[in-house]
């Protein structure tokens, strides 16, 4: 056996079935597509559609609340962070901002920065620079010998400017 006599199985690949191509094919004329109507033409997608009754996703009540001033912020605890610090993936020598958080692995997402919660315990002295911060979370952190600096959030330094 050589590299050049491999190949599929018989039948392993099946071509796709060319519709429309006369009726000897067995899927001309119509093309399986029944007859007539909005379904038979191409390009039209009924999503939710009842046939004019209200569709369920109308009928349903709505629930809750978006509120447009809400801030997006990616939230990490002081726990994991001292986890991080721990495992030498976190430098907690240097000041931790949000980009350090972000490299290391222990924050994604959050639009508007980085908020740091008081879950856990920190033992390390650490200064860290974030869009925000739980009053447990300080008191946490200062008590260790840290600081914790409190910067505007991202979207709001994006609208001053």
């Amino acid at each position: 056996m050589k590299l050049n006599d491999i190949r599929d199985n018989d039948g392993a690949r099946k071509g796709r079935m060319r519709v429309g191509r006369g009726i000897g094919s067995g899927k001309g004329k119509t093309a399986a597509r029944g007859q007539k109507g909005q379904k038979s033409r191409s390009g039209v997608a009924i999503k939710g559609f009842e046939g004019g009754q209200m569709p369920l996703h109308m009928r349903l009540p709505k629930r809750g609340f978006n509120n447009p001033f809400g801030k997006d912020y990616a939230e990490v605890n002081i726990g994991m962070v001292q986890k991080f610090i721990d495992a030498k993936k976190l430098d907690g020598k240097k000041d931790v901002t949000e980009d350090a958080l972000r490299a290391c692995g222990l924050v994604r997402g959050g639009k508007d920065g980085v908020r740091l919660l008081g879950k856990g315990e920190i033992k390390a002295k650490v200064k860290f620079v974030v869009a925000g911060a739980s009053k447990g979370a300080i008191e946490a952190v200062e008590k260790a010998g840290g600081s914790v600096a409190v910067t505007a959030p991202k979207a709001a330094a994006a609208d001053a400017e």
